[in-house]
């Protein structure tokens, strides 16, 4: 098993923590935009509390580790390593519990270029253990308003996880799947789940619109999530998202390898 000491080393190696690329400017216009209640922002979450952006600032410097510091608006984000730390422990703690208790387990991510494979890991682990990891509304059609105006999309398993992609990407050798932070595509699973009779999960794992989206729906929901990501960090607050990890989202795809390793070891789910 990776030592607490060698893993703190590797997240702030590969700015997973630490100095991160994520910049103090994204970070306060999320936080901005959060405020004013953007849907771009919120991205399935529908917050109890005002949340201003100075509330924000404070929630984020103590769940994450950003400056608390109102004034500081320029250079690069910082996330506690030590607090990414506590977030995978919490988040391997759930994911033995759900393995122990069998539950079926919804994956899907809205970062498939960097954090496919992280979520592959869990996957097939869960399944080796005997949980059934759902593909509800494969196949299916979801609209998502992007910056370039409404586009449809195809809902897509890839290796038990869930993601989206243009119509005819795959063939044409196009990317894994689409970026989004949309809550749609977790809605749209969920609802085909119920349709369907169930069974609905006991877990759903993800990251952005997947976890608010099945977190404001009353469903268990964990991930990773940025600094620029207020809504996570909201959702745990106010208690519809049960554990978030704090972490860079955006650095290359194997820096997520020991992060996953290091979970399935600590849940007593490595093959």
């Amino acid at each position: 098993m990776l030592s607490i000491a060698a893993l703190r080393a590797h997240l702030v190696r590969a700015r997973l923590a630490g100095v991160v690329a994520t910049t103090r400017e994204a970070g306060l216009r999320s936080y901005r935009l959060f405020a004013a209640r953007d849907p771009r922002v919120l991205i399935g979450i529908d917050p109890e509390g005002p949340w201003q952006q100075r509330d924000l600032i404070e929630l984020m410097a103590r769940r994450c580790g950003v400056s608390a510091d109102p004034l500081h608006t320029l250079g690069p984000d910082v996330i506690d390593p030590d607090l990414t730390l506590a977030g995978l422990d919490a988040f391997a703690d759930r994911l033995g519990a759900a393995a122990r208790r069998g539950a079926p387990v919804l994956l899907g991510t809205g970062h498939p270029h960097r954090l496919l494979g992280f979520y592959a890991a869990l996957a097939d682990a869960l399944s080796a253990a005997g949980c059934t990891v759902l593909t509800p509304a494969q196949g299916r059609s979801v609209d998502i308003t992007t910056r370039f105006g409404l586009r449809t999309y195809r809902l897509e398993y890839v290796r038990g996880v869930a993601l989206v992609r243009l119509p005819g990407a795959e063939r044409s050798g196009g990317e894994p799947g689409a970026h989004t932070h949309s809550p749609l595509p977790v809605r749209l699973a969920l609802a085909a789940a119920a349709d369907a009779g169930g069974p609905l999960p006991g877990l759903v794992i993800g990251d952005h619109g997947w976890v608010c989206g099945a977190g404001q729906l009353g469903f268990e929901a964990m991930g990773p999530a940025d600094t620029n990501d207020p809504a996570l960090f909201v959702g745990q607050a106010e208690g519809c998202v049960s554990v978030v990890v704090p972490l860079d989202d955006g650095v290359r795809a194997a820096y997520y390898r020991p992060l996953a390793r290091y979970v399935l070891n600590r849940a007593c789910l490595s093959q």
